[in-house]
């Protein structure tokens, strides 16, 4: 399962709509459940589908502490495999029999390539709204203890007193490995108690 964050002013719901108006459509049907803060966007193959084998996998959108949390679970295969397994017997049996297949091929390599197409969609309507996969704003500076003077991550010392910052870096969440702050209590990203 990928995984990704995008921080900005982002809701579930605006990835769940940008998904569900590109693959509602075609041999493709999407559906969204869940609640506002965390909604999952299933995408299928249409049963009975003119061409192509069948598929599905399901984008998670959770809302966290600096934007949402994306992640795309494994593509189920065995439909499109068995398309082009049937593909290639009949083109062994007869090389004519690949011209009444060609919808098929077609339809099974952009099956295939769903997960990217996915990735694109949440990436453009990301972008269009502000938000971004870069670190959050929240991360990007801490202050100083001593005299609060802001400091960049990673920095050794203040550089205003010199004062050691090693207590005020950032951590990470060992369940899920977000990047925590080191007042957290619980992981925004799986709330989990952080010990």
């Amino acid at each position: 399962m990928e995984q990704r964050i995008f921080h900005g002013n982002l809701s579930p719901n605006t990835i769940a709509q940008a998904l569900m108006a590109q693959f509602n459509r075609g041999n493709l049907h999407a559906q969204v459940f869940g609640e506002s803060n965390a909604l999952h966007v299933q995408i299928a193959t249409r049963p009975g589908a003119a061409s192509g084998g069948q598929t599905a996998l399901t984008v998670n959108i959770q809302k966290v502490s600096d934007g949402i949390m994306v992640s795309v679970g494994e593509q189920a295969w065995l439909g499109v495999a068995a398309d082009m397994g049937q593909t290639i017997i009949s083109a062994l049996q007869n090389p004519w029999n690949l011209l009444g297949r060609l919808d098929d091929i077609a339809q099974d390599v952009e099956n295939m390539q769903i997960t990217d197409s996915i990735w694109k969609v949440i990436t453009k309507a990301a972008q269009a709204a502000g938000a971004s996969a870069q670190i959050s704003e929240r991360l990007r500076q801490l202050s100083c203890d001593f005299c609060g003077t802001g400091n960049a991550v990673g920095a050794g010392s203040c550089v205003a007193c010199g004062a050691p910052l090693g207590n005020q870096q950032p951590r990470t969440c060992v369940n899920c490995g977000f990047v925590l702050l080191r007042g957290e209590k619980n992981c925004p990203s799986c709330s989990k108690l952080i010990v």
